[in-house]
């Protein structure tokens, strides 16, 4: 617990209003990019989106179990338009969508999370095909 609220809260769906999230993103080159990437999701997902905790725009729900016994429920995708870069939340591992990543241009990647500084800097093909690949994922 930190003040109360539980980790998995904090992550939790949140009835809060993505759009007015997205109008907040800063820079504003950065928001402009967050409204590509939820209207690029949204498309190819055919989900409304949703905000997970206070940062993340996910679509898409799916419950975990871990064998530790802890559980919840998290989005299948989501992004966060962060002041340095957009993060992609994926699925599973981001070295399941390597063939994928070698095309995709500037990027960088952690456990699960693939960071673009500029949509600008990728492309949107690609980029759409690492969407349908994360999406059919699922829970990864």
């Amino acid at each position: 617990m930190n003040g109360g609220i539980v980790a998995e809260d904090r992550m939790a769906a949140t009835g809060d209003d993505v759009d007015a999230f997205l109008a907040r993103a800063e820079p504003v080159e950065r928001r402009e990019d967050a409204l590509r990437i939820a209207a690029l999701i949204g498309r190819i997902t055919g989900e409304a989106p949703q905000m997970w905790g206070s940062a993340i725009v996910g679509y898409g729900r799916y419950h975990y179990r871990y064998d530790s016994g802890r559980e919840g429920d998290m989005c299948r995708i989501g992004f966060s338009p962060r002041k340095p870069h957009l993060v992609l939340y994926l699925p599973g591992t981001i070295d399941g969508y390597g063939a994928l990543l070698h095309r995709l241009g500037r990027h960088t990647r952690a456990k699960a999370c693939l960071y673009i500084k500029r949509f600008a800097d990728v492309d949107e093909t690609v980029l759409a095909q690492v969407i349908e690949q994360a999406w059919s994922r699922g829970t990864g």
